[in-house]
C-alpha cells in the first residue's frame, strides 16, 4: 500500500481572508456616526427677543407639530396656533422656509433671515427622534439661532385641551 502526500491548496482560502478584510475596512469606514453641534447658551440674564422675530414650534407625542409666531398671548387670543408635521415640502421646512423669506423683506434689522430665533419647546411625550428631526430642519434651513426651551404650563395645558 503506498500512501500519498495530502495537498490542501490554501490559496482561495487566502484570497477570501483577503476579501472580508477588505469589506470589513471598507464598511467601517463609510459608516462612521456623525454628530450635530448644539450650541448651548451661557448662564446669565434672559436676553429679549423680539416678537417678529420669534417662531416657536410645540412638539407633543404621536409626532404632532404645532408652531406659532411670536408672543403666546397673541397667538391664542388670534387663533393663530397652526398644526403641521415633517414633511419637508409642506411641512415645517416650509413653514420655517415661509418665515426666514418674510424677515428677509419685513424685517427692520440688518440680520433679516439670519435674525430668525427658533424656539423647540417639546413637551415630555415628545420622542428624541422628534426633536432630532427639527434641529434637522434648523440645519437644513440655516437657521442660525435656536434653543431648546421648556415647555410653558400654559402651552401644555393647550396641548392637553387639544388633544382631548
Amino acid at each position: 500500500m503506498v500512501k500519498h502526500n495530502l495537498r490542501v491548496d490554501m490559496t482561495p482560502m487566502v484570497d477570501l481572508g483577503f476579501l472580508l478584510i477588505s469589506f470589513f475596512v471598507i464598511t467601517t469606514e463609510l459608516s462612521k456616526p456623525t454628530a450635530m453641534n448644539l450650541y448651548v447658551p451661557k448662564q446669565g440674564p434672559p436676553i429679549p427677543l423680539g416678537m417678529s422675530d420669534a417662531l416657536t414650534i410645540l412638539l407633543d407625542k404621536d409626532n404632532a407639530v404645532y408652531y406659532y409666531n411670536g408672543d403666546w398671548k397673541d397667538a391664542v387670543a388670534n387663533n393663530s396656533i397652526v398644526q403641521t408635521n415633517y414633511s419637508g415640502t409642506t411641512g415645517i421646512r416650509n413653514v420655517i422656509m415661509e418665515k426666514q423669506y418674510w424677515l428677509d423683506k419685513n424685517s427692520k434689522s440688518k440680520e433679516g433671515r439670519n435674525g430668525l430665533m427658533m424656539l423647540i419647546k417639546p413637551t415630555t411625550a415628545a420622542s428624541y427622534r422628534n426633536v432630532v428631526d427639527v434641529l434637522d430642519e434648523a440645519t437644513i434651513n440655516m437657521v442660525k439661532k435656536y434653543a431648546i426651551v421648556k415647555i410653558t404650563p400654559e402651552e401644555s395645558s393647550w396641548l392637553k385641551e387639544r388633544n382631548n
